[in-house]
């Protein structure tokens, strides 16, 4: 078992670029032990203690560090170098899920030899990915795409909590990991937002298929979003490779314009709801089976109103799997499947 020091360092009370931190405290299958940030040393993530620097977090006995943030355009400040080197120096692995590998870094890699430490690059993609072979459509599971609004507003999250809630059930279950935090908490997928254009839904296929030998239920955690200026792209190459029997759609509760990027509106939910299933292969259409809120930033009685209003606005099933439990989004989820076997 590792036990991981997470660098956050100026992002660990960030939700959106520190969502790496937050997914790997919840659902990692190693424990996190400390949460490097030097603007908030002294203080807890998830109960996690916060230290300010590598030395600071030695006595907390990592093997490993992690880094926990994931930036627009994947690359780290330049500040981080020095942390990373630091984390190096004292002996512990380091894994990363950067568009910028570690391992085709000289200094760092001469140092990790050095030292006798692992780096690990969770966003490489393998060498060998192609073009879908038509086994998206043919594996036999049953495969749920999560959907979203926006760029890190859970759909990750949701895709986890449903998958627990499913094999609680005592259903085959899997959770799809597309992203370098799932394949963190998972052990392995492939991050789509890493390969080639031309291989995106060949990705995409491989992570169904590889899914299918390990259970009948797929979620698979989407990426990005269908109206995103700039990540749209890998979302639509993991739709059309996945090849969804059922979406869901994640919101975060409140939004109203892409994160980022002002001047671009989300557009109303049912509107949303209408585009990404007129997306979808006409040899495998999909439909939106409910609408998971994200509702993290409200108060709880704000909270059980914008289940409400959505629900009464979109027509479909509402709720937020994390605050009021996955059960709710689950039926929804289940009684859309096409065959039903992995009914409860």
């Amino acid at each position: 078992m590792k036990r991981y020091l997470v660098l956050a360092e100026g992002y660990s009370g960030d939700d959106h670029y520190g969502k790496t931190t937050y997914g790997v405290i919840r659902y990692g299958a190693d424990p996190v032990v400390a949460v490097l940030d030097s603007e908030r040393a002294g203080e807890t993530v998830e109960g996690v203690p916060v230290v300010g620097s590598v030395a600071e977090a030695l006595p907390y006995r990592p093997t490993a560090a992690l880094v926990g943030v994931a930036v627009a355009g994947g690359r780290l400040p330049p500040v981080w170098r020095g942390l990373l080197r630091e984390a190096v120096a004292a002996g512990l692995d380091v894994e990363a899920g950067m568009h910028e590998f570690l391992g085709d870094d000289p200094e760092l890699t001469a140092l990790a030899r050095e030292r006798g430490v692992e780096l690990r690059d969770y966003r490489r993609p393998p060498p060998d990915l192609s073009v879908p072979t038509g086994e998206n459509l043919t594996h036999g599971a049953e495969v749920v795409l999560t959907v979203g609004s926006d760029c890190a507003v859970g759909k990750k999250t949701v895709a986890v909590e449903l998958d627990r809630a499913a094999r609680a059930r005592g259903l085959r279950s899997v959770f799809v990991p597309t992203g370098q935090t799932g394949i963190m908490i998972e052990g392995w997928g492939i991050a789509v937002d890493a390969v080639v254009s031309d291989f995106l839904a060949g990705a995409g296929e491989r992570l169904v298929v590889e899914g299918a030998r390990r259970g009948d239920l797929l979620f698979v955690e989407g990426q990005g979003a269908i109206v995103h200026p700039q990540f749209s792209g890998v979302t639509l190459g993991l739709y059309h490779g996945a090849a969804p029997h059922v979406l869901v759609l994640v919101h975060r509760a409140g939004d109203t314009e892409i994160e980022g990027v002002p001047g671009h509106p989300i557009p109303p939910l049912r509107d949303l709801v209408d585009l990404y299933e007129r997306l979808a292969l006409p040899v495998r259409p999909a439909r939106v089976a409910a609408v998971a809120l994200n509702t993290g930033r409200l108060s709880a009685d704000a909270a059980e109103r914008a289940v409400v209003e959505v629900a009464e606005e979109t027509g479909l099933p509402a709720d937020d799997p994390v605050r009021f439990g996955p059960d709710r989004l689950l039926e929804a989820v289940l009684a859309a499947l096409p065959s039903g076997i992995t009914r409860a």
